[in-house]
């Protein structure tokens, strides 16, 4: 397998300390912690294989630093990238559009040719509406921390086994 890129936002705790989980739950692959508060455009390109962690914030939003970040990121082919995508979010409080972010970020690197990769399941959640669901399934890890914390790393080991099958 290929070296790993896992883009966060360091300074987002909750954020922070689930890819710290995933990291270390690809133990013993090549994973590069990578602060996207601080990354230049070309560090996406080192990369064939990336992980993107991103909480929902307020009614479906992406954080300032995504935010501010995807314009640099417009003119970046990511044709023969794998991408996977997790995320945080409130599925009672934000019921309507649980891990939104998830779905926006998504749809971003598709857009720019990127293989979306690490889809899982809608069983086990409870909310009404999210812009991560496709044909029947999240098209990335949607956590919960708020509602469902003792799920959380049961549901990234489910995932990260995937995504070592389908990251080459």
């Amino acid at each position: 397998m290929e070296k790993i890129g896992l883009f966060y936002s360091f300074a987002s705790k909750k954020t922070a300390k689930i890819a710290g989980v995933v990291h270390n739950a690809f133990s013993g692959n090549d994973v590069q912690l990578i602060n996207v508060d601080e990354v230049k455009k070309e560090k996406f390109l080192e990369f064939d294989n990336l992980i993107v962690g991103v909480p929902t914030w307020f009614d479906g939003e992406l954080p300032n630093y995504w935010d501010e970040l995807l314009p640099a990121l417009e003119e970046i082919d990511f044709s023969n990238k794998r991408i996977a995508v997790f995320g945080l979010g409130d599925q009672k409080g934000y019921s309507e559009n649980f891990c939104d972010a998830i779905g926006i970020m998504a749809t971003f690197f598709e857009e720019k040719g990127a293989l979306i990769v690490g889809k899982f399941p809608l069983e086990g959640y409870n909310f009404e509406g999210s812009k991560a669901v496709r044909n029947g399934q999240f098209v990335g890890l949607p956590l919960d921390q708020e509602n469902q914390a003792r799920l959380t790393n049961g549901r990234i080991e489910h995932w990260v086994e995937y995504l070592k099958k389908e990251f080459i």
